[in-house]
Order: C-alpha cells, then structure tokens, then sequence
C-alpha cells in the first residue's frame, strides 16, 4: 500500500494561447504513437452504459509479504529493513511492528479461502527477500521457497492464477548495511534474487512483477525517511538512490528473461495519475505532458530507456549518474504494465516551460481515512488512458486500486463499510469506461484482501474488503467483500 506524496507547488491560473496549445498538441505528437484514435479502438460488445467488463477480465485482490505474513524469525527468515525500521521507537503508530501481522504465514490456506469465497480469479502476493536469501545473497533457503511454492499450489488448487510480485519494500537487512539502494551492487543483487526465485516458481507462476512502487520505497525510505530505513538524503544522492533501483528492475527483467523465456514480465508502479481538470482538448494534452514528465524517474525512463531532458534540467548538478548500458537495461521491454492507482493529480495547461501546471488540492477536497487518500475517481480512466497514448502499452492490469476506512463492527460483528463501497463503486465505474473504449486494461487487483499492516501507520489504518481481529486473527467478509462479490459475479459494475 503506497502513500502519495504531493509537491504544494503554486498553480497560475493563466489564458492559453492559440499558439501555446499548438504547442502543447505538437509536444504530444512526438511523445508517443497510439495505433489508433480512441474513437476507432471502442470494443463494440461493450458500451460504456452497460456497465460490463470484457469475458474474461481478471478480478484479483493484492496483498504484500511483510504486510500479511509475520513468522518474521521462523524457518530461517533473515531480518529486512522494515524489522529494523518498526522496532525503533517512535517511528510506526503506536510502536506496531509487522512481526504477526495477519499470520498468513500459518493461515495462508484460510486466506485463498476467503479469496475462493469472494469468486478471486487472481491473486498478486510478493516474495519476501529475506525469506529467500537471508543474508540478501549467498546460500539461499530452501524453506523460504517451500512456503511459496505451498501457496501457489493452493492458489493454482482453488482456480486462482498467480501473480508474484518480487519486491515489496523488504529489502534484507543486511544488504542494506553495505549501502541498500544506495550501492549500485543492490541492483545486481536484486536481479541475480529474482531470477532464482523465478526459477523455482516459474513451473507454476506465469506472471512476475520485478518491483512494487518504486517512487514510494525511494522517495519514503530515502527522502523523508517516514518509511524504512529511514534516511534523509541529499537530493543528489537521492536521485541515485532512484536510478539504482530502476536499475535493479531492468537487470531483473533480463534475468527473468533469461531462466525463463515463456513467462510474462511486469512491474506494478504508482504513477503520478495526472488527470485533465476538465476533459477538453487543451486540458488532455497538458496531462498528457505531464503524465511523462511527473514520472520521468520512474515509468517514464522504464518505458523509454531515457531520462527527460526537463527532469535531467530541473536536477542540474543533482541529476543521476549512468551509462548508456544502464539505461538500455532500464528500458528492457515489459509485457504488460502494472498501475497502483488511489487519488488523482488535477492538471492544467500552462504557458510554462512544461506546458501544464498540478492544482493543488483545497483543503475542503475529500479524502479517506488517510490524509493523502483524496477522491478522484477519474484516475482510474485518464492514467490507463494516457499510459497507453504515451507508450502504445498492449497490455495493462491495476495492480492496486483501494480505500481505508474507520472500520467498526456493529453489535452483530458486521463491518457495513458503504464509503468504500462508494469509492470502489466510483474508481470502477471509470475503469469501465476505458475498457469500453478499448484501453487494453485486462484485469484489476483490489487493495487489500485483508487488513493487514500498513507500514509506518501501523494497525490503525485498514484498507482490506476483510476484517481482520488482530487479537484473534478472525476473518470477517466486510460489505465492500461483498459488493465484490457481486462486481465479479456479474462481471460488472453494480
């Protein structure tokens, strides 16, 4: 589960120009090369009136390795930075660590249960590193890949297909010691990790995802320091710290590659969901500058193996080193794209040397549970939509789309949560307007199947359709499980 960081840039509220959207439409054209108007790709069995996915849309839910397993000292599990991190005092709510969290370590059967009960085709779960090489490289443990192995064969028993992502913010410990993403030798350790445990799954797995959120384990862990490790560096290193992790994630996608040609490669990113404030041309065209530029460090330089004259400016002095080799491995291309989407970036044009400006929220603007989970439900459209524009992307899946709430069972141990039902109501709804449009979106994961441990905000926040009693670990289907329930049994938005 990420959390979004937003800039309090000032917005000005500037006329454009004939000229300056002329501009604004000739940049577009050369970023990128769409097959077709959007106008002649529409599916023509769906309408977006009808409210229906396409047959075979993949209904999934998301949870990841430190945040649900616990069983953090049993069968040879090397500590990561996160173990580290939630034991220093003061530095998670109330001093809560993930060394229990939902116990699926033990309960995991009991968990692809309730994801059997809800009609789950798919379920995206990622890899602990220090599960798998304790020491972050070196002898790996064989009983780490038993337990993963053990829960893909009871996914694959109950019909739900796999979707491993390999790295989810457990950095191991150890490796962390010697410089974590601040040493270059991270990534190269990080790609010799996923392709053994590619190797070992891949009998059984057909889809990997390199890296979870990489603006959030960076810019959270190294930036503000509010995340694991916890350090606060120098913009310079910084930007290094970024480049050397989508390093790792383009080293990884050729190791993959390598012990494993027939399987399909991903990655699951949280990109800046710049959204047009209003849908009329010169609005479209300044998010969809924005869309590259907001994440030129991340999905942009991963899907063009370069990083964006504006971005390498902008850091001057500060800007990352790197070779030629580096960013041809950095664009290794992908077989699909997976986006983490929660809240929407509002977009307008701009006469500025970028061409658009964010607009920053109001504090009226609503939001969730959480401060940084604000309601805009039309990112779930316009980020698909611009992803494709701007790469000619085939294949896209939302790898994480979801809400926390101030769950409380009722007298009859009920959890009648209808504001996330709102908002996963909402988010769908312009979900299905893009695969009606034929925005090849083949799939979507809900975060989270259960409530689990959310990073820094502990136990306090709960984003899972499932309740979760952390004192007895008692699964309860909340009515957003439900509603669920419903959208894939209908295969609609209901």
């Amino acid at each position: 589960m990420p959390f979004t960081l937003f800039s309090k840039r000032s917005f000005l509220t500037l006329p454009i120009s004939r000229r300056s959207f002329a501009r604004l439409a000739a940049s577009v054209a050369v970023i990128g090369t769409p097959t077709a108007p959007f106008a002649e790709q529409t599916a023509p069995a769906l309408r977006v009136d009808d409210r229906r996915f396409p047959e075979g849309f993949l209904w999934g839910s998301a949870t990841a390795s430190y945040q649900v397993e616990g069983a953090v000292t049993e069968d040879g599990r090397g500590f990561s930075i996160w173990d580290t991190f939630s034991h220093r005092p003061g530095k998670t709510y109330n001093g809560d660590t993930g060394d229990v969290a939902d116990d699926s370590y033990h309960r995991y059967k009991e968990d692809v249960a309730v994801m059997r009960a809800i009609g789950l085709k798919a379920c995206r779960f990622s890899v602990a590193w220090p599960r798998i090489f304790p020491q972050g490289t070196g002898a790996p443990n064989q009983k780490g890949i038993d337990y993963y192995q053990r829960l893909v064969d009871e996914l694959l028993r109950n019909g739900i297909q796999p979707f491993c992502t390999l790295y989810h913010w457990d950095l191991p410990q150890a490796l962390e010691d010697k410089g974590g993403w601040q040493s270059r030798d991270t990534a190269e350790h990080f790609s010799h990790y996923a392709g053994f445990v590619t190797s070992k799954l891949s009998d059984r797995v057909k889809n990997f995802m390199t890296m979870n959120e990489i603006r959030s384990f960076t810019e959270l862990g190294y930036g503000s320091g509010i995340h694991a490790p916890g350090l606060q560096l120098a913009a310079g290193q910084l930007a290094q710290v970024k480049h050397h992790a989508v390093l790792g994630h383009g080293l990884a996608v050729q190791a993959i590659r390598a012990v494993a040609p027939g399987v399909r490669v991903g990655l699951a990113d949280n990109v800046e969901a710049c959204t047009p404030a209003i849908e009329a041309p010169s609005y479209i065209a300044a998010a969809q500058l924005a869309m590259r530029e907001e994440n030129a460090s991340y999905l942009t330089v991963m899907m063009e193996g370069r990083y964006t004259d504006l971005y390498l400016k902008r850091l001057g002095k500060d800007a990352p080193r790197f070779t030629a080799a580096e960013l041809k491995a950095i664009g290794s291309p992908l077989d699909f794209v997976g986006l983490n989407i929660y809240t929407a970036t509002y977009i307008h044009p701009s006469s500025n040397e970028a061409g658009y400006e964010r607009i920053p929220n109001p504090n009226s603007f609503p939001h969730f549970m959480s401060p940084w989970l604000t309601v805009g439900p039309e990112a779930l459209y316009w980020s698909p939509r611009l992803v494709q524009q701007l790469w000619n992307v085939k294949e896209m899946y939302i790898t994480e789309n979801g809400a926390d709430s101030d769950d409380k069972p009722n007298h009859e141990g009920q959890v009648l949560d209808t504001d996330r039902i709102m908002y996963l109501r909402n988010y769908l709804g312009h979900l299905q307007r893009a695969v009606a449009e034929g925005i090849p979106v083949r799939g979507y994961f809900c975060w989270s199947l259960l409530d689990n441990y959310e990073w820094a905000d502990g136990y306090e926040k709960r984003f899972g359709i499932t309740y979760v009693d952390f004192k007895t670990q008692k699964r309860t289907l909340k009515l957003s499980g439900e509603f669920y329930k419903e959208v894939i049994a209908r295969n609609a938005v209901v």
